[in-house]
C-alpha cells in the first residue's frame, strides 16, 4: 500500500504537471500562450489568444487531471487523507510543472475537480462544502465580474464551510492545504520589470485578491510581452 501511495503521488505530480492550456495553444493555434494576453498558462488565458473551444477542452482536461487522481487513489484503497495527498501532488503539479520549468497556472480547475471528486467517491456524502463555495464564487464571478476574487474567495470557504458540515478531518485539512495552495502561488511570482516600481504591499493585496501585480486589469493583460520578460504571471486559471 505504501508503493501504490507514492507511485500515485509521483504520478498524479506528473499528470497535474501536463501544460494543458500550453500545449493546446501550441498545437492549435501555433503560439506560445506565455507571450499572449495575461502570460497565465490557464483556461482564461486560452479564451484570449486561442479561442472558447480550446478553452473548452483545457477546462475539462484541468478539471479531470485532479478528479481522475482521486479516484484512482480511491479504487486503489487508500484512506481519505492518502487521497487527499495525491489530489493535492496534482494541483502543485499543475502549478509548478516539472514540463515548464516549474512556472504554471494558478490550479484553480484542477484543484475544483479534487474537491469535487473527493466527497463524490467517499459517500454516501453530499458535497456541501463544495456546493456553497461554488455558489459564493458564483456571486463573485458573475455578481462582481470579478474571476480571480470569486476563486479565491470560493477555494477560501472550503476548509470552513467543511468543518461547519461536519464533514472529515481530512477534507477540512486538504481543503485549507489547497487554499494556502493557491495564495503561494498567487504571492511568490517574482517581480517583474512592468511592476518594477509597485510598492510590495500593494502588490501582495493585487496578487492576492486580484491575481495580478496591479489594479488596472486591462493594462496588465494587454501589456507587450516584451515588458515581461518572466513567464507564466496573469488572472486565475
Amino acid at each position: 500500500m505504501a508503493i501504490a501511495f507514492i507511485l500515485l503521488l509521483v504520478g498524479a505530480y506528473l499528470v497535474g504537471s501536463v501544460p494543458t492550456a500550453y500545449l493546446a495553444a501550441r498545437w492549435g493555434r501555433g503560439i506560445d500562450i506565455r507571450q499572449y494576453g495575461s502570460g497565465n498558462v490557464g483556461a482564461s488565458n486560452v479564451v484570449r489568444s486561442s479561442g472558447k473551444w480550446l478553452a473548452a477542452v483545457v477546462t475539462i482536461v484541468d478539471l479531470a487531471k485532479g478528479a481522475l487522481m482521486v479516484w484512482a487513489a480511491q479504487a486503489s484503497g487508500l484512506a481519505i487523507a492518502f487521497q487527499v495527498a495525491v489530489g493535492l501532488a496534482a494541483i502543485i503539479g499543475h502549478n509548478w510543472p516539472v514540463f515548464l520549468r516549474f512556472s504554471g497556472g494558478r490550479g484553480v480547475l484542477t484543484t475544483t475537480g479534487v474537491a469535487f471528486a473527493l466527497p463524490l467517491l467517499n459517500g454516501p456524502l453530499v458535497p456541501w462544502a463544495f456546493i456553497i463555495s461554488l455558489a459564493l464564487a458564483a456571486v463573485f464571478i458573475f455578481g462582481l465580474r470579478n474571476l480571480p476574487l470569486g476563486t479565491i474567495a470560493g477555494v477560501a470557504a472550503l476548509p470552513l464551510v467543511s468543518w461547519l458540515v461536519g464533514e472529515p478531518l481530512a477534507f477540512i485539512l486538504g481543503f485549507l492545504a489547497m487554499f494556502l495552495v493557491m495564495v503561494i502561488r498567487r504571492l511568490t511570482a517574482p517581480r517583474t520589470s512592468f511592476t518594477a516600481s509597485v510598492a510590495t504591499g500593494k502588490l501582495l493585496i493585487n496578487r492576492l485578491l486580484l491575481d495580478r501585480d496591479i489594479r488596472d486589469r486591462e493594462a496588465w493583460i494587454y501589456r507587450k510581452p516584451a515588458q515581461d520578460q518572466r513567464k507564466g504571471r496573469g488572472d486565475s486559471g
